[in-house]
């Protein structure tokens, strides 16, 4: 097979059987891939292999985490070592600060996808350096930039070894971005110009965020990069500082910053993340409204075979179509699920629970108790202590005799989490206290053969982030597809997927500061609780079947299942980003890199005289246009371009629509007042309100039909 789109990441979360992966990020990497081989398309997988994985957790008595990290033995794993045409262990080197290091890299096949896994520990190389990949996403800055030069430099290097030349370069995350200078790096070694480079790296590269916080993203010191490229720099055929620039945000680099810059697409993993990811570049470009930035969404989906549990399989494959596990984004194919009996629904569920009883060793008692599960990485954003803001209100929900209720945690902290260690801390202290015994427990070791058990086997997932932090969240995606309800804030996904009958929202306080909304958002789940859910859950026909229930867990599974699945998400991406890419790709480096030269040379044109082009005037008359009362609004504005062709450039009278969006009108070239300045005019035929008229102002950007988007530059001239 032809590798056509070489997908990049720092984890891979493929099975629990190669635990190398931390958390979302990663099992949505796997997911990916998984998808992509169902769906026959040409994707191949880089990353780095952790000789220690992840770390193992151990939860204390008094809920302190301990960390643990054996060595992984590679004869037990689905993995080989690459080797060459002699052999032999196939071997890169990446420069990392001044040393040559030494890579070897493992393949793991998904079906016909094939995972190229690097790692640094090779013979040649120091005791230091062949500990660099042993752990994922180490706190050590040196270690952290030094495993994304691994991963980036000589992610480029291996498949530059094994003679694979990718169409699509994509950037899952940008903890991979340094593959944009490596890449720079071999044209330069070309003769090929540095701006030329750029583009036609540009060209061919994706870029998918995921994290809406900005303390998410790595950034380094600009001294620590010296440090690290300081040999590496003049091998890129530009000076430093140009260099340094394709990522500097003040005094640091930002490997978001610099994926953004060498991107022809960026893309969020939810609508809601789209948006807010358009917040977080607006402070690096504030000369470009918010909703002028180009980021697109893609939301993410989970891989149903990889997540589904056997029984309920089982039931889709006696009432579903032969072939539904293979249309599993078409709504028609769920459709059916509305007419399997309710005791079917309910006992295919009740083994699933029992199944993750025994397997998580929990009470079978709980077998018939409402089970809410709150599985995740524990950060503080994520507010893993949301339902035990007023523990008393707790207590009578959780004790009721007749209508009981237990919640079963788990997840991890990153060991330099403090604060994320805390919380678990603080759930194994409530959980011991004598009323809550035998109502909330805590799993240990959370991984993906745990998160299986609990998405398929408890009855709600519990979903609490700050709004709007969470940039997509999956684990409800697969609670979903098992008839697991969904109860969550509507953030990420589910502020999509929510349609007020397949789960239930905690709408997510907006105002006050974060206490506040914490308050709130506590207060509206014990309601939820209290009102809706708990009495929805016990609430039995003469079968004993809370077919109320079941109707709901069928509302979820046929709305969301169709849509919130990686076979939709992948289907997405190659129509959406990876053919237009794939043909941007070629046709800039056709010819010699022809259009990618020509782009290279406009935009140095555009940038050198840039600081002419000023807006000088604006005017705006109303006058009664037609005899059925319509008014036109006449634009008027000077604009000096100076040497830049008035086809070069776009311009525009920008103003507030009122609903935190802009409004925008065109206006077209007149007449020439003098060399280089000219009149442009538009009109509207219709009534402007007055937040337009006083926010209005004109705009001009440089245009190019070769461009991505209208604000490739991230130019404009305001008046």
């Amino acid at each position: 097979m032809t590798h056509k789109v070489a997908y990049f990441c720092a984890e891979f979360g493929i099975d629990e059987a190669l635990p190398i992966y931390s958390g979302g990020l990663g099992v949505l990497a796997g997911d990916h891939i998984k998808a992509a081989n169902d769906l026959d398309l040409p994707l191949i997988g880089v990353g780095i292999f952790y000789s220690r994985g992840y770390f193992q957790q151990r939860i204390r008595e008094d809920g302190v985490q301990e960390h643990m990290h054996p060595a992984l033995d590679t004869s037990k794993l689905p993995i080989e070592l690459v080797t060459g045409l002699d052999g032999l262990p196939l071997i890169i080197e990446v420069p990392i600060a001044g040393r040559r290091v030494c890579l070897k890299a493992w393949r793991t096949d998904v079906g016909k996808i094939p995972v190229y896994l690097l790692n640094s520990d090779v013979e040649p190389n120091s005791e230091y350096d062949r500990r660099l990949t042993d752990t994922l996403y180490a706190s050590d800055p040196d270690i952290r930039i030094s495993q994304e030069m691994i991963l980036g430099i000589g992610g480029v290097r291996l498949l530059n070894a094994l003679g694979i030349v990718p169409d699509v370069w994509h950037m899952n995350e940008g903890h991979s971005a340094f593959l944009t200078l490596e890449r720079i790096r071999g044209y330069s070694a070309e003769g090929v110009p540095f701006d030329t480079a750029l583009e036609a790296v540009r060209a061919c590269t994706i870029f998918t965020t995921h994290t809406p916080v900005p303390a998410g993203h790595d950034t380094f010191p600009i001294a620590m990069m010296d440090r690290f490229f300081g040999d590496y720099y003049w091998q890129l055929g530009a000076d430093r500082e140009k260099i340094l620039a394709l990522g500097r945000i003040g005094d640091r680099f930002n490997m978001t910053r610099l994926a953004v810059s060498a991107s022809s697409k960026v893309n969020g993993v939810s609508k809601l993340h789209a948006e807010v990811t358009k917040g977080l570049f607006h402070q690096w470009m504030p000369h470009i409204p918010q909703a002028d930035i180009a980021v697109d969404a893609v939301t993410n989906g989970i891989h149903i075979g990889t997540w589904l549990s056997s029984g309920m399989k089982e039931l889709f494959d006696r009432h579903l179509r032969s072939d539904w596990d293979t249309n599993t984004s078409e709504p028609g194919t769920w459709a059916p699920v509305r007419d399997i009996p309710e005791e079917q629904v309910w006992n295919t569920h009740l083994q699933a629970k029992e199944s993750m009883l025994q397997e998580l060793g929990l009470p079978s008692n709980l077998k018939n108790m409402l089970t809410i599960g709150f599985a995740r990485r524990f950060a503080t954003y994520k507010r893993a202590l949301l339902a035990f803001q007023d523990l008393d209100r707790l207590d009578k929900i959780v004790n009721d005799p007749h209508q009981p209720v237990c919640f079963v945690f788990s997840g991890k902290a990153h060991p330099a989490d403090g604060p994320g260690q805390s919380l678990i801390r603080s759930i194994v202290e409530i959980a011991k206290q004598e009323r809550f015994r035998n109502r909330i427990f805590v799993v240990e070791n959370y991984d993906i053969g745990r998160a299986k058990k609990l998405v398929q086997g408890v009855d709600v997932w519990l979903n609490t982030p700050e709004k709007p932090m969470e940039a997509s969240g999956t684990s409800g995606q697969k609670a979903a597809v098992n008839g697991v309800i969904n109860l969550s804030v509507r953030d990420g996904w589910w502020d999509e997927g929510y349609n007020g009958r397949n789960g239930w929202a905690i709408d997510g306080a907006q105002s006050g500061d974060s206490e506040e909304r914490f308050r709130s958002d506590s207060s509206t789940l014990y309601r939820l609780l209290e009102k809706e859910i708990v009495p929805l859950f016990y609430r039995r026909d003469d079968r004993a079947v809370p077919a109320g229930w079941v109707g709901r867990m069928k509302e979820s599974i046929c709305s969301l299942a169709p849509v919130y699945n990686t076979h939709r998400m992948v289907s997405e991406y190659w129509n959406r980003l990876y053919v237009p890419i794939m043909e941007r790709g070629q046709r800039f480096t056709a010819a010699g890199l022809e259009i990618a030269g020509k782009v290279a040379a406009y935009k140095a044109f555009i940038r050198n005289h840039w600081q002419q082009v000023t807006v000088q005037d604006l005017q705006m008359s109303s006058f009664q246009a037609t005899k059925i009362g319509l008014t036109k609004t006449l634009i008027q504005a000077k604009v000096h371009l100076g040497p830049i062709w008035v086809k070069d450039v776009c311009v525009e009278a920008v103003g507030s629509d009122g609903k935190g969006g802009i409004r925008k009108v065109e206006l077209a070239k007149k007449k020439e007042l003098d060399k280089g300045l000219y009149v442009y005019e538009g009109e509207l035929l219709e009534s402007i309100d007055a937040l337009w008229k006083s926010t209005a102002n004109v705009r001009v950007t440089p245009i190019s039909r070769d461009f991505s988007h209208d604000f490739e530059m991230e130019l404009a001239a305001w008046g």
